[in-house]
């Protein structure tokens, strides 16, 4: 990959400021090295630090609820725009900024457990932005720049995703088209490659901006050699001489980006995405909780009461024949807080509720583990016949929520974290299991944002995500999730099924059309016959391939830049 030429990139300046040779401690030492490091802000400029905020700050209403997903390629567009021409570790401030802009408004429903959590989270995250902004500032000096930036998204989403405690993949560019042209993608390459396009076309935007600003400046500026123009009458053309400014010719690059751009958008829409498939009648139950708020675990008894109720409404509403008899129902995470297996009322509320429908219900349930050390959050099939059968346990617990590293430590720093007397246990095993007529694959609440554990479950004919919602009710976070559904229902050709104890309920069909969604903080009853099916997508086939390959790409990229900036470095000192 050859070196672009950098038009602003600033010259070699002395220790007092002025353009010359670099100063003393321009090369030498680690201290220089951690000084240039602090003054990595001051070199940014106010310019560009505030356009690399404008950048974070204009991703975030691509997201749900607000949904303006147009300009999530416009924000990577603007941080491009910051970085390009920048030294790394200014480019990894910048980056900082646009993170943290994008990061605090786009998680704001963490403040539901406390604003101190939400700002950590937040800038943590933000500060996966360092490398990235880092590596756009470096990438950017390469031809193909846009294709180079996009694969740094990919990888900085696999990074964040991961690392540490199983990573926080939450709010990737991916889960801000999951109703746009883009979204057919994910048939071909999931998430990864709805990521590296929504980036594609903010580089593509930005080198059109950059092009195109080229291109007029040049045609609006006089040559420095050229004669004095004659004046001409109002309306009509001046001549243009050998020694004009370039001609519309030079515009061809910007338009040049703008159509692939429109071609990306095109491509998307001709993608298939069936609907079809063998039809199955289901019922998503919403029981509702007493309040909102971290408190509502406090009437366990009254949760587990809401969704046995609405399940004798909806056995009375088919038996008048007002409703269809679905063939399975489901239940959300925590509808029962209460064990069933230990305590004999919860037991009995349900198997009467699941007899009463007389059809199997995946029922969410916290269950002791054997030992009683820890707790099992688990989907249960119960059988109207049999009760309660096989099961599955959540494999990802959330880390500071379901469980505590540090835990001798952090208590005692911290006592909100008391509220967490018994870590979760990690499930071990898939979440596909037999439900009624059909193979159903369960993830639980946050596990719907993790491409390995939906991946996985793909192999049932139908998806069903078990969430409970209540402590985040009315933020930001409930349509976010319901999002990420809707992506994933395109990504494996499924229907997916979520069932929320107080909200966001939904059905979403293999096309990621809404079939049905509830409201927040009412009970609810949604039944449909929808499409179940067994065909696997090209995505499942390819798996995490496009993801480790695209982060290559930019690794690559890093590295031949890196490589070209040293080489031309060599040669000027040698001149």
């Amino acid at each position: 990959m050859a070196q672009e030429t950098l038009p602003d990139r600033p010259p070699a300046r002395g220790p007092d400021g002025a353009p010359g040779e670099p100063g003393p401690d321009a090369r030498p030492g680690r201290l220089a090295r951690l000084r240039r490091g602090v003054r990595a802000g001051g070199r940014a400029g106010w310019p560009r630090t505030l356009l690399a905020l404008a950048a974070g700050l204009v991703m975030w209403p691509a997201f749900p609820p607000l949904d303006l997903t147009p300009l999530a390629p416009v924000g990577v567009a603007l941080l491009i725009l910051a970085l390009r021409g920048r030294a790394p570790r200014t480019g990894a401030w910048l980056g900082f900024v646009a993170g943290a802009g994008f990061f605090l408004p786009v998680l704001e429903g963490i403040s539901a457990v406390g604003p101190d959590g939400w700002i950590v989270l937040s800038l943590v995250q933000a500060a996966y932005f360092l490398p990235l902004g880092a590596g756009i500032s470096l990438v950017t000096r390469l031809r193909g720049w846009p294709v180079w930036t996009a694969a740094l998204w990919v990888g900085e989403e696999l990074l964040r995703g991961h690392v540490p405690f199983g990573g926080f993949p939450w709010a990737r560019l991916a889960f801000s088209q999951t109703a746009t042209p883009l979204t057919p993608y994910a048939s071909y390459g999931g998430a990864p490659l709805v990521t590296f396009l929504t980036a594609l076309i903010g580089g593509l935007l930005a080198y059109a901006a950059l092009t195109g600003y080229t291109a007029y400046t040049a045609r609006s500026t006089p040559a420095p050699d050229a004669p004095e123009e004659p004046d001409t009458p109002d309306g009509e053309a001046k001549p243009e001489g050998p020694d004009a400014r370039p001609s519309r010719r030079a515009f061809v690059p910007a338009a040049g980006a703008l159509a692939a751009v429109a071609a990306l958008a095109a491509g998307g829409t001709l993608i298939p995405t069936p609907a079809s498939g063998r039809p199955v009648t289901v019922a998503v139950v919403q029981g509702n909780v007493p309040r909102l708020g971290l408190d509502y675990l406090g009437q366990r008894q009254a949760v587990l009461n809401n969704h046995v109720r609405v399940t004798h409404e909806l056995a009375a509403k088919v038996r008048a024949g007002s409703l269809p008899k679905p063939e399975l129902v489901v239940w959300p995470e925590n509808a029962s807080d209460l064990d069933p297996y230990s305590e004999p009322d919860a037991y009995n509320a349900i198997d009467g509720a699941v007899r009463d429908i007389g059809v199997p219900v995946l029922v969410g349930a916290l269950t002791d583990t054997p030992d009683g050390k820890r707790v099992e959050n688990r989907g249960i099939v119960w059988d109207p016949r049999t009760g309660p059968g096989d099961y599955y346990v959540k494999r990802h617990p959330v880390p500071f929520g379901e469980y505590l590293p540090f835990r001798d430590v952090l208590t005692k720093l911290i006592t909100r974290f008391n509220q967490i007397p018994r870590d979760f246990a990690k499930g071990t095993r898939s979440g596909v299991m037999k439900l009624g007529p059909v193979n159903v694959g369960d993830v639980i609440c946050f596990e719907v944002a993790y491409d390995k554990e939906v991946r996985d479950v793909a192999r049932g004919e139908l998806l069903v995500v078990q969430t409970n919602n209540a402590t985040y009710g009315r933020t930001s976070l409930p349509p976010q999730q319901i999002a990420m559904s809707r992506l994933r229902a395109v990504e494996h050709g499924r229907t997916i099924l979520v069932a929320a104890t107080s909200g966001i309920s939904a059905i979403v069909a293999p096309d990621g059309r809404m079939i049905d969604r509830s409201r927040e903080f009412v009970p609810d009853l949604q039944v449909a016959a929808v499409p179940a099916r067994t065909s696997r997508t090209l995505s499942d086939r390819v798996g995490a391939a496009p993801e480790w390959v695209l982060t290559a790409l930019g690794l690559g990229a890093i590295c031949a830049a890196a490589a070209a900036s040293r080489a031309t470095a060599r040669k000027n000192e040698e001149n």
